[in-house]
């Protein structure tokens, strides 16, 4: 898909890279100095420092010691942009590479800084923040994917024939970019008890995210959201008038996008209503005992169990070498969708996500598929093997789609050899890309993708606290 690209002074020194003179292959023990400098970093943690230097500390790889203190941080080094308005934080937070906010992918940006809220109440206010941000965003349009920080900017999709609107940088409808908002809200009240971003505009939000999902099931019309874009790329837009192949109204939610803003070819995307189902009870909580809106919350508990028995019903279908397995996609008349795909939520991600439990049966022969040739998206080549995807194309492999492999995995060899796969495949430049080509990673894309980042500092802490036996 083209992206209009965001240059934070440059592309190389935003994403904390070296100059082409490096080269870890002819000098493997020389880890030079990549991430951006102190005084250009938009925000510094002492307690992130504070893990830094401990994992590096105790951690026997020195590589992998490296590739922490250039990776964890990097949502924080170079994407965030905090902000005060009449005493409220708001935080914008872009991808990287693209001067926009997607609510998912900021969501998981900053997912893995949470357990550090509690040791750093700057920290703390900042993803405090991201929350009021996000509630802000949703009351903008339910049904955009991502934002821009100037409400009056019209951007590059502006001419996409839905109904765009000023500060919105993609109207591309996607089931997740509710819910992401949802899981960060919910584990920060969690972790700190606050209940400062839970005032009326986060109410609104949750108001607008029930009116949304409950429209996309189809039920009675089609609802109000269609989308086309006049491009080349067929997956950048939505088939049948701007609505997407029909669906029979079984009770599932239509997403007409994936979480790789590719569009849905069954608009029932399983692992997204999976998602939808933990978020929809996690919003109940919240609002029953938050902000006492009972009503509200009895409406999301009761979609979230129609929800998880259309799933029961129709997304489980019976794969002729795996048996009984989880579809990626359904559209409820008996079609559906074999494969996986990188972006999260995947079927791979559903333990991650809380949607599953990871010893599932129907988990377990799902993971046994998606991680095998018989899933048309998983690349094995002489450099790694990993699942990618539509978005980037034949023989890319995702590292976050290794990273939730590791993440979701069980086994001590595997979490090890996932871990290994990633230290070898950066393409010599000590940071995650959004792919790389299976027997080349010096083949890759997006230089400066901050989720892959974070989310591979993620599994590092996570392997470093439970079994740092498998770091040195």
């Amino acid at each position: 898909m083209k992206r209009r690209t965001f240059i934070q002074n440059t592309s190389l020194l935003g994403a904390g890279l070296w100059a082409s003179k490096f080269s870890l292959a002819s000098t493997p023990q020389d880890f030079p100095t990549v991430r951006i400098s102190e005084s250009q970093r938009h925000f510094s943690s002492e307690a992130i420092e504070r893990a830094i230097q401990e994992f590096q500390r105790h951690t026997g790889n020195k590589e992998l010691g490296w590739l922490f203190g250039n990776c964890f941080p990097n949502t924080l080094d170079t994407t965030v942009f905090p902000e005060e308005k009449n005493g409220k934080p708001y935080t914008y937070v872009i991808t990287g590479d693209i001067d926009a906010m997607w609510l998912r992918d900021s969501c998981a940006q900053v997912w893995p800084y949470l357990p550090f809220m509690a040791a750093d109440q700057n920290l703390q206010r900042l993803i405090s923040g991201l929350v009021n941000k996000q509630s802000q965003c949703i009351n903008i349009d339910p049904y955009a994917n991502a934002f821009y920080n100037d409400p009056t900017r019209v951007g590059e999709w502006g001419t996409d024939h839905t109904d765009m609107k000023p500060g919105i940088h993609e109207r591309k409808w996607e089931i997740d970019s509710l819910c992401y908002p949802i899981r960060l809200a919910y584990a920060y009240w969690k972790a700190t008890e606050d209940n400062t971003p839970f005032d009326s505009e986060w109410v609104t939000a949750q108001r607008n995210i029930l009116k949304t999902f409950k429209e996309q099931q189809r039920k009675e019309n089609l609802g109000p959201y269609r989308f086309e874009r006049t491009t080349a790329r067929g997956s950048d837009t939505l088939q049948v008038d701007g609505y997407g192949y029909p669906v029979n109204p079984v009770g599932l939610i239509c997403s007409g996008f994936r979480p790789s803003d590719d569009s849905t070819i069954f608009s029932f995307l399983i692992p997204s209503n999976l998602f939808a189902i933990v978020s929809l009870r996690q919003s109940a909580e919240m609002l029953a005992n938050i902000a006492n809106e009972q009503s509200l919350a009895k409406e999301m508990l009761d979609l979230a169990d129609e929800v998880e028995k259309a799933v029961r019903a129709y997304g489980i279908v019976d794969h002729p070498m795996h048996g009984r397995v989880y579809a990626y996609e359904v559209d409820g008349f008996g079609s559906y969708m074999m494969m996986d795909d990188a972006n999260i939520p995947s079927l791979l991600s559903l333990p991650y996500l809380g949607a599953v439990d990871a010893s599932d049966p129907i988990y377990q022969r799902t993971r046994a598929y998606i991680l095998s040739e018989s899933n048309p998206f998983f690349f094995k080549g002489s450099a790694a093997e990993g699942i990618g995807g539509p978005h980037i194309g034949r023989d890319m492999i995702w590292p976050m789609a290794i990273t939730m492999r590791g993440l979701t995995a069980t086994d001590d060899d595997e979490i090890k050899s996932c871990i290994e796969s990633l230290r070898r495949t950066h393409g010599d430049t000590g940071f995650m890309h959004e792919s790389f080509h299976k027997d080349d990673p010096k083949k890759f894309t997006r230089k400066w993708f901050a989720w892959s980042n974070t989310l591979f500092g993620e599994f590092l802490w996570k392997t470093y606290k439970e079994k740092p036996y498998l770091l040195k």
